[in-house]
């Protein structure tokens, strides 16, 4: 994430930022330029959805909402302060996500009748009548999200149950456009046989592969083969883990260098130490991020840099008796697999 400021007194704003703290402007961004103007003070008006879920875009130009709002087929009532709460928390995330989409110039159709399954986005809650729970995930472009992740109480509730090292709403939604993006950028544009290389056949039963993993757990060894236990239940959710773990580390390397970050990667203590790392050129080096994570094609350098920081921030966010801000431990063909998602972001062969 880039860093912002307001574009009336130059003081540091955040990405939902409604209204500058230092000098009460009130503020509305746009996404395509990166940059906040003052609310009222331009031409762009803000999308419609500001004051019901704390949307801080721009509106499209001939629409009433932002393109990631435009999205939206259906959103939860939020007359319902429980669901207008969890919501606002759901839709910063997805904002997160089109920030990258948009970086990355993705294709997200708004409607039927091109090459690809229009984006759309179903934000539902369970129904106590039916005791049928909604199921989040991906199918044919429908993107399906459970109101009750944003929950913070539920959704870490849900984490535990699931013995989960990690469980956050842009996780969920970075997971799930990973699917969407399998089929526009692996099935639709040739890439099966260097998938099937890495990840392994999609072919397999998926209903079936997804009930063994929850009745048997991972296989033995999954550690040195997978980013994360559910990435081993099937190819098409390793590489949905995959994607959703090379845009965290994208996101995590823009804001790094946004910020100037600096540090020395040295030997840490011998607790929970990643072998990757620390066979890491750069171990031991002085490390400065001095290049933009969207724009480097370099899937090396971004991997030596990614590795020292995961570190780094674990130790920070250990320090005032919070968990790992990045909980994995990528093995060598997890690794090959983030680069496999590099090459198809970048437009290079994978």
């Amino acid at each position: 994430m880039r860093r912002f400021v307001c574009p009336r007194c130059d003081n540091e704003v955040y990405f939902d930022s409604l209204a500058c703290v230092n000098c009460d402007t009130g503020l509305i961004l746009d996404p395509t330029a990166e940059r906040f103007l003052a609310l009222g003070g331009e031409p762009a008006a803000p999308c419609s959805n500001r004051e019901e879920t704390g949307c801080n875009w721009v509106a499209m130009d001939g629409l009433d909402r932002c393109i990631a709002c435009a999205h939206n087929r259906t959103i939860p009532d939020l007359s319902n302060d429980a669901n207008r709460t969890s919501f606002r928390r759901i839709d910063l995330a997805r904002r997160q996500l089109f920030y990258a989409i948009l970086k990355w110039r993705l294709p997200h159709p708004l409607v039927a009748g091109g090459p690809h399954a229009p984006l759309i986005f179903d934000f539902l809650a369970d129904d106590p009548d039916s005791g049928r729970p909604v199921l989040t995930g991906h199918a044919g472009g429908i993107i399906t999200l459970n109101i009750a992740e944003g929950d913070d109480a539920e959704r870490e509730r849900r984490r535990t149950a699931m013995n989960e090292p990690y469980r956050t709403l842009v996780g969920h939604m970075r997971h799930e456009i990973g699917h969407y993006y399998w089929e526009v950028l692996v099935r639709d544009d040739h890439h099966l046989d260097r998938f099937r290389e890495l990840f392994g056949d999609e072919r397999e039963d998926y209903g079936l592969a997804l009930q063994r993993h929850y009745e048997q757990g991972p296989p033995a060894g999954w550690t040195s083969r997978f980013i994360s236990s559910y990435a081993s239940s099937h190819p098409w959710e390793d590489f949905a883990e995959s994607w959703a773990h090379y845009l965290h580390m994208v996101d995590t390397l823009e804001t790094a260098f946004a910020y100037g970050l600096q540090w020395r990667a040295g030997r840490p203590q011998q607790d929970g130490l990643r072998a990757a790392a620390l066979a890491s050129p750069t171990y031991g080096a002085v490390l400065d991020i001095d290049f933009n994570a969207y724009h480097t094609r370099d899937w090396t350098g971004l991997r030596d840099a990614w590795l020292p920081l995961t570190l780094a921030l674990n130790a920070l966010n250990r320090s005032i008796g919070q968990p790992d801000l990045y909980p994995f431990a990528p093995p060598p063909p997890a690794l090959e697999k983030l680069g496999f998602v590099h090459n198809l972001l970048h437009g290079q062969s994978p």
